[in-house]
């Protein structure tokens, strides 16, 4: 275990969410498992234990360099849940476990099965490895009332799985999770941003209790500071309880935009979460998931958590403006989009392409600006000003594609000037990133192939070369079909876009 006492100054800095905990860091508690930790409560998670100096594992389905840049004093292993002997490496050596895995992405049909499955697996390696405790965040709901959404159900059957064994578990339970890049508060964000009339089936007056995604990470650090929190259960909320269109007038209120919620007497959940989902950044795969559990109530049925961790919650509308502020600042920390689609992590990398790709074609043109310049240029593509070029062809694209459930251009990015390997741009997730030289884009809308975008600059002489290089690779007939119906727009397309990103570039 790190020295403690090395890290006061760091875990007590205000721009830790855990810095006012009731609690103080346990120096006996062992080397900490994060799994799901590129998720959005895990990626937010590892760097309040490390900075409370924990030792912490991360798990991942696939390495990647920018897991070791983003928390280089963290353990990296390469495990799947599914696959129970990967789990024997990654567990090896630990004592407390967050389990923060869901399948939920897989959609209704797979995820209950491969969710329960992952459990179990982890549950007996667990046992096997002789660890202290796990911790997993689920679901409120009451199993026992019947009528419990797919996704609820599965939640709470997950916490039953990890309680047949013999390590402790200590759940938490907790309804919809409002924070900066959080699906739930997108959805209602992006609803709010561009409807002026909303429908209002009857069961948009459920109470919920939603909770500020900082109180989440701190009940999940603080149950692992309180010994007496072992082998209990606790529902973790916010302190308002709301009704879902109650939520929606606060945001439209704070965002000072007037909404007529006219009562609907339809209320199918398929078509509404179809339709929001080409509506809202969220796709309709997480959007159905989470619209289901709208029928159920979910409020804490008790308050126990209180005695071990009396933390001043936040209310709705105070999670909602740090929510904004975040964005605001540009500052948020992670996105649903970082786990979505899913196993996106396992995607076949350009590189790893043993032949070169079927189909390639190189625009290009010169330039005397600085290759500094060219790069900040290209690094805004996909932020305010969309893409630059074009931009309804690139909008068409995207409404397509959502059209066939699949992603699309609505899914921003998570910083307007920062760029990461891994992040998203509308329907691409940057694959590699060299600075001031190349940007490689991995597509992730339904293609009949793979598809890459490669932006580099070069030096020629006392000029530089800008360029934009689509590949693609395919091995059916409908593939290349495609690739050349497209490639007319390309031309257009792309010459126009490295046009812009020079004339943007200062």
């Amino acid at each position: 275990m790190a020295d403690m006492n090395k890290t006061t100054a760091l875990w007590q800095n205000p721009i830790y969410r855990c810095h006012d905990l009731p609690t103080l860091p346990d120096p006996e508690v062992g080397k900490i498992l994060v799994t799901g930790a590129t998720g959005y409560i895990g990626g937010r998670l590892v760097p309040e234990l490390l900075a409370r100096g924990y030792q912490v594992r991360v798990m991942v389905r696939a390495e990647s360099p920018e897991i070791y840049e983003q928390w280089p004093d963290a353990d990296v292993v390469v495990a799947d849940a599914l696959n129970r002997d990967s789990l024997y490496l990654a567990l090896e050596g630990i004592s407390v476990a967050y389990y923060l895995i869901h399948s939920l992405l897989m959609g209704p049909k797979d995820f209950a099965a491969s969710e329960i499955s992952a459990a179990k697996n982890f549950r007996i390696v667990a046992e096997s490895k002789n660890l202290k405790r796990i911790v997993y965040l689920g679901g409120l709901g009451d199993i026992h009332r019947g009528g419990l959404s797919p996704h609820l159900q599965s939640r709470i059957m997950v916490a039953r799985e990890l309680q047949k064994g013999l390590v402790p578990v200590t759940i938490l339970r907790a309804a919809i999770i409002i924070g900066s890049g959080s699906a739930s508060y997108e959805i209602i964000l992006g609803l709010v941003k561009k409807l002026h009339f909303l429908p209002v089936p009857r069961w948009a007056e459920t109470q919920c209790q939603p909770i500020a995604i900082r109180d989440v990470i701190k009940y999940l650090v603080g149950v692992l500071e309180v010994n007496d929190t072992v082998n209990c259960s606790f529902d973790i909320g916010g302190t308002d309880v709301v009704s879902y269109k109650q939520m929606i007038i606060i945001l439209a209120d704070l965002l000072n935009r007037r909404m007529i919620l006219i009562p609907f007497f339809y209320s199918n959940i398929k078509l509404y979460s179809y339709l929001a989902s080409l509506i809202t950044p969220v796709p309709a795969a997480i959007t159905l998931a989470l619209m289901e559990g709208l029928r159920n109530e979910v409020c804490c049925g008790h308050d126990a958590i209180s005695r071990f961790l009396p933390i001043k919650r936040l209310g709705y509308r105070e999670a909602i403006v740090l929510a904004m502020t975040r964005e605001e600042q540009d500052n948020i920390y992670t996105r649903w989009s970082n786990a979505y689609p899913p196993a996106h992590e396992l995607s076949l990398k350009l590189s790893e392409i043993k032949d070169a790709p079927t189909c390639t074609t190189r625009y290009s043109l010169s330039t005397e600006k600085s290759a500094a310049s060219l790069f900040q240029s290209i690094s805004m593509i996909g932020g305010k000003d969309g893409w630059f070029a074009n931009n309804w062809m690139w909008r068409l694209r995207g409404v397509i594609d959502r059209l066939l459930m699949g992603v699309g251009t609505s899914r921003g990015r998570r910083s307007y000037l920062r760029i990461y390997v891994n992040d998203v741009i509308g329907f691409w997730r940057i694959e590699d990133l060299q600075l001031n030289m190349r940007l490689l884009l991995r597509a992730e809308m339904k293609l009949p192939g793979k598809a890459w975008l490669e932006f580099k600059i070069e030096e020629e002489g006392s000029k530089g070369i800008l360029s934009v290089t689509p590949y693609y690779h395919t091995h059916t007939l409908a593939g290349k079909i495609y690739w050349f119906i497209f490639l007319p727009f390309h031309e257009i397309l792309f010459n126009d876009l490295i046009k812009q990103i020079e004339v943007r570039s200062h």
